[in-house]
């Protein structure tokens, strides 16, 4: 029996990445409504508003798919779901992560109500590189669905896997959600894309980073909204004072410090928000750099709780708190203490990780869940331990912000 066809809502931002998954939502023969999302209404240094260009790019997209195109502003709603959070955690010197908190409290939260709701949608889609288990089943089988839950998996392309930023998403939300892309690589996307007539949008340069900040540098920024707040960087090594900061929050774990006339590099290995202290380390890979435990809030699942973690209090996984291209993935361990917070125990140190990040964990293809990381353990250096040979290979740690 043919499958009947369904009305699904597409997030279009203007990239490649969504325009190619209404065109393939709309050669299946699916009656598809795109949907632009505003959520940052500032001009960037050149005085352009870059909403404005993403909704016109959206717009040719859709003309040429000959499918409507609407709009919804969700500028207060990210203001205070996403970045009121930003700034807090800034000021009291942790590192957040709005994607993750975009994705968890906006994209599939409000835009995806909104779009199922005001448009009586049978889905929403969007640009990810990511899987479920059930894929178009969550149009036909959602009975099933709903009883068996859905599972996240990693997308095709590992370079471009996008489930770290989607693991603080809900079930619910997860089966209202579909991902066109995700047995895709990029360069495939980018070839459909020209065969469909999308040069334009093919050649477009690519939005990175926080959409907030767009081109500007992270300290310019960040100035704009946090007052200069002086302190001291600190030796790890001895506890002399080695230089004068303008406020914690104008650093993070592992980046490289910038201190003035100092004739080395120093990097940033802790942070003290009360005392306006920042510990920095003389070299890239310090022990102080490099740790082995943490603890996390409320650990989040996605599907279920494992079942190792219910019976045994404890269970082997894969870990990450920062995206496939800086950090791959390593064992661990993971325990709950009696807050039900997540005790995360690694087989080998990485470096760099930042309380206010997210633990994010993997079994095999699927993308389990995580948390945000509250705190560190002792560094390898209080621990008087040496960093491994194999944790100082170049791995794109960008120590430089």
């Amino acid at each position: 029996m043919a499958k009947r066809l369904r009305h699904i809502v597409c997030g279009m931002s203007g990239g490649v990445d969504s325009s190619v998954a209404a065109f393939l939502l709309k050669r299946q023969g699916h009656r598809v409504t795109g949907l632009f999302m505003k959520n940052w209404d500032s001009l960037d240094e050149t005085g352009v508003c870059q909403s404005d260009v993403d909704f016109e790019d959206a717009k040719y997209v859709c003309d040429k798919l000959h499918i409507p195109l609407y709009h919804v502003n969700f500028v207060q709603d990210y203001w205070h779901d996403v970045f009121a959070n930003f700034l807090r955690e800034y000021q009291t010197g942790t590192t957040p992560n709005p994607d993750i908190l975009c994705n968890k409290h906006i994209k599939f939260d409000k835009f995806l109500n909104y779009a199922v709701e005001e448009f009586q949608a049978d889905a929403l889609a969007t640009g990810h590189y990511a899987r479920t288990d059930v894929g178009d089943d969550i149009l036909y089988q959602r009975d099933a669905v709903a009883n068996n839950g859905v599972k996240l998996l990693k997308g095709k392309d590992p370079l471009k896997d996008q489930t770290f930023f989607l693991s603080q998403i809900s079930q619910k939300a997860l089966q209202k959600t579909l991902f066109p892309l995700g047995d895709l690589t990029k360069a495939e996307v980018r070839d459909i894309a020209m065969s469909a007539g999308l040069e334009k949008i093919v050649k477009r340069k690519e939005s990175m980073g926080i959409c907030f900040i767009g081109n500007r540098k992270f300290q310019r920024f960040i100035q704009e909204y946090v007052e200069p707040n002086p302190g001291y960087f600190i030796s790890v090594e001895d506890g002399k004072v080695v230089g004068q900061h303008n406020g914690c929050h104008l650093f993070t774990i592992g980046q490289r410090a910038n201190i003035s006339g100092q004739k080395h590099a120093w990097f940033v290995a802790g942070k003290d928000a009360d005392a306006q202290t920042v510990c920095v380390a003389p070299n890239t890979y310090h022990p102080s750099l490099f740790c082995l435990t943490m603890v996390t809030g409320p650990l989040h699942w996605i599907h279920r709780v494992p079942e190792k973690l219910i019976y045994e209090n404890k269970m082997q996984c894969m870990f990450r708190f920062q995206h496939i291209h800086v950090h791959p993935l390593v064992k661990c361990t993971v325990t709950l203490n009696e807050k039900k917070q997540g005790i995360i125990s690694l087989a080998e140190p990485l470096r760099a990780v930042t309380p206010g990040q997210f633990a994010v964990l993997y079994q095999g293809e699927e993308c389990l869940g995580g948390a945000r990381i509250t705190s560190l353990g002792p560094s390898l250096y209080e621990l008087d331990k040496l960093v491994p040979e194999s944790c100082t290979e170049d791995y794109s740690i960008n120590v430089t912000k």
